[in-house]
């Protein structure tokens, strides 16, 4: 049998307004869901993925948010968030849906030298 591969995912985007959130997010369940190693970085705008009290359906837009918690269901453990990208909009730790690690810009290169791949969402 073969090793998994541990894969990250990098969500830079805005949860609405584009489908790159809601297509990044199934590409994340569908690699956890082949018993990949999966791990999720938000940096940049993506942070704003994580955000608790999201009224997608103000604008039309889907609310993926349940799919972000579905996470865990998927063994999906790993969830970093970028410190330097939360701070400079105002976010904190408080604000997010879920458990994550908060890293600095090192640390999260770190677990970018750990992967196998890496893949921008």
């Amino acid at each position: 049998m073969t090793q998994p591969k541990r894969i990250l995912y990098v969500s830079r985007r805005a949860p609405h307004g584009t489908i790159y959130a809601q297509e990044g997010l199934d590409m994340i369940l569908i690699g956890a869901a082949f018993e990949q190693e999966v791990r999720v970085a938000f940096v940049d705008d993506g942070v704003w993925q994580l955000i608790t009290e999201q009224s997608p359906s103000a604008i039309g837009a889907k609310d993926f948010a349940k799919g972000l918690r579905a996470l865990e269901m998927y063994d999906v453990r790993d969830v970093y968030v970028d410190g330097a990208s939360l701070a400079q909009r105002g976010l904190t730790k408080e604000h997010l849906m879920m458990d994550v690690t908060i890293v600095s810009e090192e640390e999260l290169a770190r677990v970018f030298e750990q992967q196998d791949v890496v893949l921008p969402i």
